[in-house]
């Protein structure tokens, strides 16, 4: 949607939430994903894929490898698939503990360029965090089934693994995700401080009643320096009206 990314950093601004150096959008990177991906190709880790939604429809949530065989380069649309060989993706999430995944039975082989030719989210986050020197990830629990599948990513890439560390999602009274796709309202901008400081009550961090009157940047301050993550231990989302 036009306007949608500057909305976006206006919105970190007015939180106090800054950045270091230039915004990294992802479409200036496209050459960047055309590289990895055939280096992939090289390795003969990829396939092309022409299935249908409909032909998926009838299929587990793994991807049964109907197109397993099939070779590029092909005169149908296709998707591009990655081979995933079976094996456990073991990983240590700081807030969740010790997780271990097998890809291949959960998902199969799956997608990292679909047929409309946009290189898919498990695909291009990996190459952004190595481009930006990301050795840290904490982000959302809806994305920790993600993270098997984008550390087998990173190994097939030779990419460092970060840490990670997934908190809880804010929900609301249905128990969904506050996002677009249920229709939540956009964070208030006009009281930035006193929604920062109802985040870290959500968020179990006990903090003092007078912070709610002071500048943002006293509060992220605060709260950088008294963050205990151990508090959301075992919580996979907390219920909240911003």
């Amino acid at each position: 949607m036009a306007g949608a990314a500057d909305d976006i950093l206006k919105t970190l601004e007015v939180f106090g939430l800054t950045w270091d150096g230039s915004v990294y959008y992802q479409s200036d990177h496209l050459d960047r994903y055309q590289t990895r991906l055939e280096f992939l190709e090289k390795k003969h880790c990829l396939y092309p894929c022409t299935c249908s939604r409909k032909t998926l429809a009838h299929a587990d949530k793994s991807y049964p490898g109907y197109c397993k065989n099939k070779t590029f380069p092909q005169t149908l649309p296709y998707a591009t698939r990655i081979r995933v060989t079976h094996a456990s993706i073991d990983f240590y999430d700081a807030l969740q503990g010790k997780m271990s995944e097998n890809p291949a039975s959960r998902q199969g082989d799956f997608i990292i360029r679909r047929k409309d030719r946009i290189f898919a989210y498990q695909f291009a986050v990996v190459i952004d965090d190595a481009e930006q020197q990301v050795n840290h990830i904490v982000r959302g629990a809806d994305l920790l089934e993600s993270t098997a599948r984008q550390i087998y990513l990173q190994q097939q890439l030779g990419l460092s693994k970060p840490s990670y560390l997934h908190v809880p999602l804010l929900t609301d009274s249905h128990g969904d995700k506050l996002s677009k796709q249920t229709f939540a309202q956009a964070v208030n901008r006009n009281s930035p401080a006193r929604v920062l400081f109802k985040l870290l009550q959500l968020l179990r961090q006990a903090p003092p009643l007078e912070l709610a009157e002071y500048p943002v940047t006293q509060v992220l301050d605060w709260a950088i320096a008294h963050w205990q993550p151990a508090a959301l231990k075992n919580i996979g989302s907390v219920y909240g009206d911003l």
